[in-house]
């Protein structure tokens, strides 16, 4: 079993957490996680991948174990924790990466490779969108709804995602064998959603993820004109992001490899195995 280091970082006067493990003249994979979890989605994963590549698993602010500042102390958009992010990146030195993406974390992996195209070697999403295709609406017209007027009409819907219930669904919904999902995932998350001031970041979130649709062509134009190699790998049953969204990677990416899976949102929680092969595999492909 590789060792998986847990460190943290000062990015910008605040403190991030990552997990790090593999050799450090390796090549890189980045790690982004979704929401409401951190980089403890990947506990299972990265000894996986650590005998062939360095791998770093950061925590975003206001998630995990990384720094939460209320509100009234840092302006919580995606823009901005992918700055914490880069900054993260470059204080490690990492220049050249592949990046691995699940729900939020692919907005701020999508920014990522659009500022700094000729750093990025590999895209693996998982359940990550990059297309208007995929989104369902049944989850989403609350979330678009509340972004475009926030208010006491909108937000009772959108908040009631913080909630142990919501949270366990997120993770057991599309799951052929439930008990295969571990209870401490989504006890792990409500109890750090829970944190004091938490639930203001999380609907902050909430309000300015409609600003990653417009990025969708810019990403469309970077994956025609890169090259770069893409594995959509997707829990077919997603009832966040369906299997569209997948299948969509292909219209831009040269040679998209896509795999849709028996399970849901949470997919390494049922089919690590199985995730785990087919990233070996691309990534022993287009990396060497």
């Amino acid at each position: 079993m590789n060792s998986v280091h847990h460190r943290t970082a000062t990015v910008d006067g605040y403190e991030i957490f990552y997990r790090e493990a593999g050799h450090a003249d390796a090549p890189v994979i980045v790690l982004l996680h979704g929401y409401p979890t951190s980089s403890f989605m990947f506990r299972e994963l990265i000894p996986l991948l650590a005998d062939k590549y360095h791998v770093i698993a950061p925590d975003h602010l206001g998630f995990g174990r990384s720094d939460a500042p209320l509100v009234g102390e840092f302006t919580y958009t995606f823009d901005a924790l992918t700055e914490l992010t880069s900054g993260l990146l470059d204080q490690l030195g990492l220049d050249r990466y592949a990046l691995y993406v699940q729900d939020y974390g692919a907005p701020i992996g999508w920014r990522l490779a659009l500022q700094h195209p000729e750093r990025i070697s590999a895209i693996v999403t998982q359940n990550g969108n990059g297309y208007e295709d995929g989104f369902v609406e049944s989850f989403w017209a609350d979330v678009w709804a509340y972004g475009a007027n926030p208010g006491p009409d909108t937000e009772p819907a959108v908040r009631a995602a913080l909630g142990v219930d919501a949270i366990r669904w997120q993770y057991v919904h599309g799951v052929p064998d439930p008990s295969l999902v571990s209870p401490d995932t989504w006890e792990h998350d409500f109890a750090l959603v829970s944190r004091e001031g938490n639930d203001e970041v999380q609907l902050a979130l909430f309000r300015d993820y409609q600003n990653n649709r417009p990025l969708y062509p810019l990403l469309h134009e970077f994956l025609r004109t890169s090259g770069v190699p893409v594995l959509a790998v997707w829990g077919r049953n997603d009832e966040i992001f369906g299997p569209a969204g997948a299948l969509a990677f292909a219209r831009d990416a040269k040679d998209a490899e896509v795999h849709l899976v028996n399970g849901g949102h949470f997919l390494l929680e049922s089919h690590l195995d199985v995730v785990a092969g087919y990233l070996r595999g691309f990534l022993g492909r287009v990396l060497g």
